[in-house]
């Protein structure tokens, strides 16, 4: 497996793979052809099918300016190895085009060629990729997740990982003190104020974790700067949990980063093993995925085994299961931002479940992985980010 800075990545929302893996591609492909006279850019299935919503045709066109670029959609044409494809071409100043690329964006703002996937082309940072492995390695030598993901990654990895709990923090205090209608035509009014005002009131830990989820998520459909965690439709999840409970329960920010250590180390395993991308698996890929790391960094806090931590991990992501991705109007708005909080509540039930029993239970989470990848593509186009079914089917786009 890959490094976990290839999972948590700071950008803008409102998509990590339509926004910000589109704008890597684009910035990519200019860099290496920086003398075109002006460039196309095709958009495939999901890409072309909501990027009007997610911004996609925008984010190109900013990264590409001042020189131009022609826009073509073409969201009939689904590519069998991702549906989030795109092909740039330079194009010389009589129109011809002289170098192409086709990339696809993968999940969380990666980019991988077809049949290439999930490949690393530098160090390999993680021998293991599956979970039971990881916890029968750590038995064997008597360590945690934490200790294990520290003993592989770089020199710089906790001052890289103090820079992302920063910015989920940011990202938690912008949205609480903002008050503005959220861009798009739904004229979705924000939430995340009210229900930190609430929290003050009630001091009811379920509300702020509400609060601060709402306030991520809220930022990311706004365009704000956010974490992917693992996934930018899925940012306000984890932010929600460890930020509530270092409030609310006293949790230090070093407790906070061991949290996201943990549950980074679960991200990159589904990542890697199956998809974090909703428009390959719907949403239980990311809103599911989220769910599953906060609850397995949640159990780590609480004090949980290793098997407890797995069976957190487990339960999160198979209680998402089927779980479909219908953006309405192919914003990251309804249902996401509200999902975002009801993931983030049931994080912490699933934790706090885990740590009620020894550990042991018959699904594992490395099997609940595999579950979710078949079950992601057995799902209808229309349900995997193509707003043309499910919820977005009451709305034209």
């Amino acid at each position: 497996m890959d490094t976990l800075k290839e999972l948590y990545k700071i950008g803008s929302g409102p998509s990590s793979s339509h926004t910000m893996g589109p704008q890597r591609a684009a910035r990519r492909f200019m860099d290496k052809n920086p003398d075109a006279n002006s460039y196309r850019c095709t958009l495939y299935g999901s890409l072309a099918a909501t990027g009007k919503g997610h911004l996609t045709d925008y984010i190109i066109e900013k990264t590409i300016a001042p020189k131009s670029v022609e826009i073509i959609w073409r969201a009939d044409i689904n590519p069998e190895f991702h549906p989030n494809g795109m092909k740039l071409e330079a194009l010389d100043k009589d129109g011809n085009s002289y170098d192409e690329w086709t990339v696809f964006s993968v999940g969380g703002g990666t980019l991988a060629e077809e049949g290439k996937r999930n490949e690393t082309t530098g160090k390999v940072y993680y021998e293991h990729s599956k979970l039971d492995d990881i916890i029968a390695y750590c038995k064997e030598r008597e360590m945690n997740f934490v200790e294990y993901v520290l003993e592989r990654e770089d020199d710089d990895f906790l001052d890289f990982m103090n820079g992302i709990a920063d910015a989920m923090k940011a990202a938690i205090d912008k949205g609480i003190e903002t008050n503005t209608v959220i861009p798009g035509k739904l004229n979705l009014k924000r939430r995340a104020p009210r229900f930190y005002k609430k929290y003050l009131a009630t001091k009811d830990y379920t509300t702020l974790d509400y609060a601060f989820a709402l306030a991520a998520s809220e930022e990311n459909a706004s365009g704000g700067n956010i974490v992917t965690a693992p996934t930018c439709g899925a940012a306000g999840v984890i932010p929600g949990v460890f930020y509530s409970l270092m409030v609310h329960n006293g949790y230090t920010k070093q407790h906070v980063i061991e949290g996201l250590i943990v549950a980074g180390l679960i991200g990159n395993l589904v990542k890697t093993n199956a998809s974090i991308s909703g428009a390959e698996v719907g949403c239980q890929g990311e809103v599911g995925t989220a769910c599953s790391m906060a609850a397995a960094g949640a159990a780590y806090l609480f004090g949980g085994t290793l098997e407890q931590i797995e069976y957190a991990a487990e339960i999160g992501l198979e209680h998402h299961l089927g779980m479909t991705c219908d953006p309405v109007y192919g914003y990251v708005q309804i249902p996401c931002i509200e999902r975002n909080a009801m993931a983030a509540e049931r994080a912490i039930a699933a934790a706090k479940y885990a740590l009620n029993t020894e550990g042991t239970h018959t699904i594992s989470f490395d099997q609940v992985t595999v579950t979710m990848k078949e079950t992601g593509i057995d799902l209808m186009d229309k349900y995997r980010e193509t707003a043309k079914g499910g919820l977005a089917k009451w709305f034209e786009c």
